[in-house]
Parts: C-alpha cells; structure tokens; sequence
C-alpha cells in the first residue's frame, strides 16, 4: 500500500510539472528562412487531456498537433506532410523543455536532417478594449505614391520585386513581403488594392496578425476568405468584388479586438484575436510593430495606405 501511494504521489507531481507547459507562446526562430514567427497553445497539460494547436508547420494555417506528449520534463509533438514542391513525404519533429515557467528552448527536427532551434515566451495578457474611449490621432500616409520610401523587405537578402506604377505599388509574383519602417500599436487602416485572378496577399497588423486578401468573388466565407483574420476569424460575409477591381479595407485593432470593413461592409466585429497568424515576423505581442504587405504569392496592387494611430 505504501509503494502504491508513493507511485501516486510521484505521478501526481510529475503530471503538477508538465502543467507549466500549458498556455499560449509567442516563438522565435533565429534561422527560419522566411524570417516568420511561429505561435504555440498547450491545453491539458499535467491530465489525459493533452492537446496543441500550433501556427508554423509548413504552409501559413494554424493546425491542430495530432500527435503530443510530454515525457521526462519535454514536450514533444510532430506532423506528416508531403512537400508540394518535390512531391516527398516529410515528417517534422518537435521538442521543447520550460525554463522559469515562462520560457520554452526547443528544437525542430525534420527527415530532410535540418534542424532548428526556437524560443517560446509566454503571450501578453492585452486588456485594451475597443470600447468608445479611444480617439484618432494624427493621421499618416504610408505610401507617397511615387517610390517605396518607408518600407522595406522582410526577408534579409531577398530582393524587394515590387515597384510604383500608375499612381500604386505593385509586386513581382513571388517578391519579398514589405513592412513599413514605423511601427503602431492601436490604429485604423485604410487600405485600397486590386488583385488579379487566383491571386492571394494580405496585410499584416503589427507585422503579426494577416488579414487575407484573396481572388474570391462569389465563394462562401471561410476562414481563409477575403476579409478573413487568416485562419483565425471567418468574415460574416463574402463582400469581395471580381479580379481586377479596386477594393477598400477599413481595418480597426485596439488591443486584440479587430475590426475589418471590406467594400463598405463590415464583416468582422470587434473579434479576439488569439495569436499570431503565419505572416508574423516578430513574436513580441506587447509591443508595436509594422504593417506588412504580403508579396510572395501572386500579382497585388496597393494604393492611398492611410494610418490613424488611435489614442486615448
């Protein structure tokens, strides 16, 4: 009986320390070839119902981890894919031991033999809200419409491939992401731009948080939609016009709360966002960073990049 209660004792402890690892991180990856952050929640840590959900695997969605466990003090999960380039079946390692409750030193290994390490800190707990007490203050524009002053690539040694044409900007298919040089904490954007058809690009809030652009006319909403907070928060509607038009998003963040107007329609109202999204370039949620203008998918115009900081 008094070995049984001992064997309880230390499963109960043991299972008190995996605990640690439950919540939401914010990662680094010094080495990533995109220059991306990744984003990690743990749920049911220290009981039998341990699950994951994860942005970073291959590919910009935020996936559930379908295999998860905790062994020895180290939390370990990975995912099977099949590479859309060369066609090879891959398999993703991952593991991570906390450190002071508040930081995660992990590595990833994959089957090609590349490695990485990476670095989780907790996410900010942000208590702002969109609540009426806030008010605009000096607007700036962020595009001069005549060179790309102020922005700059995300990813070091990539070449820019966009340039101004009639009055906007405009990518390369396959071109660097752009950021701004300055950096904002709680804003409205207004933003103008057109896409061609199968097209897909995005604006990223705080160099963080996507709201997809998308060639969609037509389609049902969804998650990855035009208008989208990408793989995070559907739009109530479809409000997308055809390929080739001029477009307008009215975006609002305070805080976590997001508003997204497209074409004069609302279709997100004042939503949580939970975490970063896979455009992300820097992990630091509790501070101000950039917006970021998607341009390594297909061809996107943007013009008249309007930004009002909002001030209490």
């Amino acid at each position: 009986m008094r070995r049984l209660l001992l064997l309880v004792l230390a499963t109960t402890a043991l299972r008190a320390g995996d605990a640690q690892f439950n919540g939401r991180w914010d990662i680094t990856v010094p080495q990533e070839s995109r220059a991306r952050a990744w984003w990690l929640e743990v749920t049911g840590a220290g009981t039998p119902a341990l699950k994951g959900r994860f942005v970073g695997f291959p590919g910009g969605d935020m996936n559930d981890i379908p295999q998860i466990a905790i062994q020895n003090d180290e939390l370990r999960f990975s995912f099977d894919y099949t590479d859309h380039r060369s066609g090879k079946a891959m398999h993703l390692d991952y593991t991570a031991r906390c450190t002071g409750g508040d930081k995660l030193l992990g590595l990833r290994r994959s089957s090609d033999g590349e490695a990485l390490k990476w670095m989780g800190v907790r996410a900010p707990v942000i208590t702002e809200k969109d609540d009426g007490s806030w008010h605009d203050g000096d607007t700036a524009e962020l595009f001069n419409h005549k060179d790309l002053s102020g922005w700059h690539g995300l990813i070091p040694n990539l070449a820019l491939g966009w340039n101004v044409k009639d009055d906007a900007m405009a990518n390369v298919v396959g071109a660097n992401n752009i950021v701004s040089d300055r950096s904002f904490w709680n804003f409205k954007l207004h933003v103008e731009y057109r896409v061609g058809e199968h097209s897909n690009s995005g604006i990223g809030l705080r160099g963080r948080y996507e709201v997809q652009i998308l060639e969609d006319y037509g389609k049902p909403p969804g998650r990855h939609s035009n208008g989208a907070l990408y793989s995070r928060i559907a739009p109530a509607v479809n409000a997308s016009k055809p390929a080739g038009q001029w477009q307008t998003y009215d975006i609002r963040l305070v805080g976590r709360q997001v508003t997204v107007v497209l074409n004069d329609r609302k279709v997100i109202d004042k939503q949580e966002i939970e975490g970063l999204t896979a455009i992300a370039g820097n992990a630091d949620e509790g501070k101000p960073g950039p917006i970021i203008l998607q341009g390594d998918h297909g061809p996107v115009e943007f013009r008249n990049i309007v930004l009002t900081p909002l001030v209490h």
